[in-house]
């Protein structure tokens, strides 16, 4: 995934879930890990970063 695509992806589901958006990202990366789809794992553990980004340093 480029890293436009990860940033957009990350500005959708920030739009869709507020804040909710990086935990729902985090279980999105934690079952593709489980499932060992680490392709897909590593996608969704980049745009949980870029969520982070984007609420800023309050949400960590």
């Amino acid at each position: 995934m480029l890293a436009l695509d990860v940033q957009e992806q990350a500005r959708l589901l920030m739009a869709a879930r507020g804040p909710k958006a990086i935990a729902d990202a985090a279980q999105k990366a934690v079952q593709f890990e489980q499932e060992g789809r680490e392709s897909d794992a590593r996608a969704w553990r980049r745009i949980e970063a870029a969520l982070i980004q984007l609420a800023g340093p309050r949400a960590k």
